[in-house]
């Protein structure tokens, strides 16, 4: 049985595109291609936004306040210490609640630290999108739960 998953603040999309916006400008290919493959799949499949909230989220057609959370992530990818007052005060004023202000820097912190760890261990990632996009359904359906094995199979052909 898949544990039941849920969102404290956040759409899982949108918790997936912050993650996604996060790890593309970590420079991590694995993170931001599964990451966005997910958001794209939670966000009936708009793989054209998920490119465009990593490239020029200011641009995106995403609400005010997801670009203020978005403005939050990117800061606290530079530093924890670059997030400023008046930026939370920004994503406040589009209506981000406390609680989804401190989801988007925990998702962007624990980010930073996977990007670092996938890309130090020098880990191999596939090139091949439409190997993400199945596990992306796959982390859809089910969670993350069993992904390990399911990807496995998918790379193992």
């Amino acid at each position: 049985m898949v544990a039941e998953r849920k969102s404290r603040s956040k759409t899982l999309g949108e918790r997936e595109l912050i993650a996604t916006h996060v790890s593309w400008r970590n420079d991590c290919f694995f993170c931001q291609t599964i990451h966005g493959a997910v958001a794209a799949a939670q966000l009936g499949q708009n793989e054209k936004l998920v490119q465009t909230v990593k490239t020029d989220w200011a641009n995106a057609e995403i609400s005010p306040k997801m670009k203020g959370l978005l403005n939050i992530a990117g800061k606290v990818q530079v530093g924890g210490k670059y997030v400023r007052d008046e930026d939370i005060a920004a994503a406040r004023e589009h209506g981000a609640t406390d609680l989804e202000i401190h989801d988007t820097v925990l998702i962007a912190a624990v980010f930073c630290m996977c990007n670092r760890y996938v890309d130090g261990l020098g880990t191999w990632a596939p090139e091949q999108m439409e190997i993400y996009r199945a596990n992306a359904a796959e982390i859809v359906e089910r969670g993350y739960v069993g992904v390990t094995e399911s990807a496995a199979a998918v790379v193992a052909g």
